[in-house]
């Protein structure tokens, strides 16, 4: 007999270019019967971004491939990135009546931080259905004591009804251990990208590094630090630039930064008033436009004051770059050993960090065997293991 498949809900905030392609790949899975709710359309349509900067709609279907549903949405607040006090930013009354309605199996929710979120946990608990729990949140932030106590005291409280956590990595885990939940409830779901999409166009792209060059100005005989994300303070991009003004001084080389944002134009005046030469500010780039500048980078850096996670690591690992993060990047916890395929610095030390950047650039051997190990590790942090975890959490529901 064929075993019956199991119904799996996945309420999601809004449809998000890193969560879409995984739906579509958890929908092929022959063990599970999914569908998706939508707690809002943000982002299916232009809009205007404030960490960009600027309005913007990506090019890319984040509707293919799996069941789905946007529920009518009666927040005030239309932007569901945006944190608000009294977590309104998600308010989906017809979660009651579906909740009841369809027999799910078992509910995945992101977070903890939206009404909708909470509301269908209320419901889960009431009709007994397993509730699986998906966050982002770590330790490594160094909250006041205070506010951790209560932080702790709060959630510990919310995740005894949990039945499962899907940790996305290390620091992820050990925040749900320090908060009481068993080990034992602790499934390993790694926080991963479309490894196939980005490695195939690695393959294609970074053959031709040299016409990429040609193509964005940049210069071909000289090595390239890649940044690619928002250009806001959370995102430390100043402390790059102010570790490539110090290696501009001994080393031609170059600094691409991808993205937009409220520090362009300070950075920009920076450049000009310190005379740095090869800075160059390329915009936001669209999802489709992204693989170009990873395939013409040597060395990928994200300084971040803090970062959950940080998918770009993921990206740049696909084609092959060594890494360098700062020690308040979640990702680095996971897929950036130091001293094999990258380097952990201590945020804001911009000395360490131009030095580690001094060693790459110095040494394409160094550069070549990192980025290999690089893009042998990420191949081991893909959709595939994702699903894995998923799939154990629930045989063991």
């Amino acid at each position: 007999m064929t075993e019956k498949k199991i119904k799996l809900l996945i309420l999601a905030s809004h449809p998000i270019q890193y969560q879409c392609p995984f739906f579509k790949e958890l929908a092929g899975c022959a063990e599970i019967d999914l569908m998706v709710y939508f707690c809002s359309n943000w982002g299916v349509k232009e809009y205007f971004d404030a960490g960009f900067g600027k309005t913007f709609k990506w090019d890319t279907n984040l509707f293919e491939g799996f069941n789905y549903e946007v529920l009518k949405n009666y927040s005030p607040f239309p932007n569901p990135s945006t944190f608000f006090r009294l977590v309104f930013r998600l308010v989906n009354w017809s979660l009651i009546q579906k909740l009841k309605k369809e027999n799910f199996n078992v509910v995945w929710i992101h977070g903890w931080n939206s009404f909708s979120n909470l509301l269908a946990m209320f419901i889960c608990f009431l009709r007994g259905i397993p509730v699986l729990l998906r966050g982002e949140t770590n330790l490594l932030p160094g909250l006041p004591r205070y506010k951790s106590f209560l932080k702790k005291l709060l959630l510990s409280n919310l995740f005894k009804k949990i039945s499962g956590f899907l940790a996305i990595g290390i620091y992820n885990k050990n925040f749900y251990i320090e908060c009481g939940v068993p080990k034992e409830k602790i499934f390993l779901v790694p926080y991963s990208v479309n490894n196939d999409y980005f490695i195939s166009k690695a393959n294609e792209l970074i053959p031709q590094k040299e016409k990429l060059r040609k193509k964005y100005n940049i210069p071909a005989d000289n090595p390239a630090i890649l940044f690619s994300g928002k250009l806001i303070s959370k995102k430390n991009p100043f402390d790059l630039l102010k570790a490539f003004e110090i290696v501009s001084k001994e080393i031609n080389s170059s600094l691409v930064f991808v993205g937009d944002g409220g520090l362009r134009k300070e950075l920009e005046q920076y450049v000009v008033k310190n005379q740095i030469k090869n800075v160059y500010f390329m915009g936001f780039r669209n999802q489709t436009e992204l693989p170009d500048f990873y395939s013409l980078a040597d060395v990928f850096v994200l300084p971040s004051g803090f970062e959950p996670w940080g998918l770009v690591v993921n990206e740049a690992m696909c084609f092959g770059l060594p890494v360098i993060v700062s020690d308040q990047v979640g990702a680095g916890g996971d897929l950036v050993v130091d001293g094999e395929n990258g380097y952990i610095f201590s945020v804001g030390n911009i000395n360490t960090l131009s030095k580690y950047l001094i060693d790459f650039l110095q040494n394409e051997t160094k550069r070549k065997e990192f980025g290999l190990c690089s893009k042998e590790k990420i191949k081991r942090w893909s959709y595939e293991e994702e699903i894995k975890g998923l799939i154990k959490a629930l045989k063991t529901l």
